[in-house]
């Protein structure tokens, strides 16, 4: 017999970030910052791993998790289409929970691991297609998003305001005023 668990009482369970099984997806919460996403294609294991590899790549305190989730999400719809990728980022993952010491090989799954070994991992794999892959994802799907630029200060496109000369041509407020105007 399978015990059912609603949505709800998952959510209120889970810990900060969780990992559940949903078919041949999953979905990740996190009660902490009250959101939660699904995955039609990449595993849970996978998914989690590129977040926290996501944030490794690009860090950001003052982002919540949610941001970098999006990344997965749009990772995940890419890879719906595209079976290539979904192997190439599944695999990379696996590939993050090797751990090389001396002449030995350890399996730690990558979400497991400290993040000195993370970023020791990240490390190794710098420069593979795996790595470009999820690091523009990540670049495109962080500063490419209004809610994100927001975080930093842009005010966003100026076209259809009639330009930078009408709007924000003069505002740069963090550059010290030295034409003492």
């Amino acid at each position: 017999m399978t015990n059912k668990v609603s949505r709800r009482t998952f959510i209120q369970g889970s810990a900060t970030v969780g990992v559940a099984a949903a078919g041949a997806g999953a979905i990740l919460t996190n009660t902490e910052e009250a959101w939660a996403l699904s995955t039609e294609v990449l595993s849970g294991d996978t998914a989690l791993s590129i977040l926290i590899m996501a944030r490794h790549l690009y860090p950001h305190d003052f982002l919540g998790d949610q941001y970098y989730a999006e990344v997965v999400i749009n990772l995940d719809e890419q890879a719906k289409s595209d079976s290539s990728l979904a192997e190439k980022l599944e695999n990379g993952v696996k590939d993050l929970g090797q751990i090389i010491a001396a002449d030995r090989t350890y399996n730690v799954a990558f979400k497991d691991q400290s993040s000195g070994l993370q970023l020791k991992n990240l490390k190794r794999i710098d420069g593979s297609d795996f790595f470009e892959t999820v690091k523009g994802a990540t670049m495109a799907g962080l500063y490419g998003n209004p809610r994100v630029a927001a975080f930093f200060g842009w005010e966003g496109s100026s076209v259809e305001h009639g330009g930078y000369i009408n709007r924000g041509f003069d505002d740069i407020g963090w550059l010290p005023n030295k034409g003492g105007r």
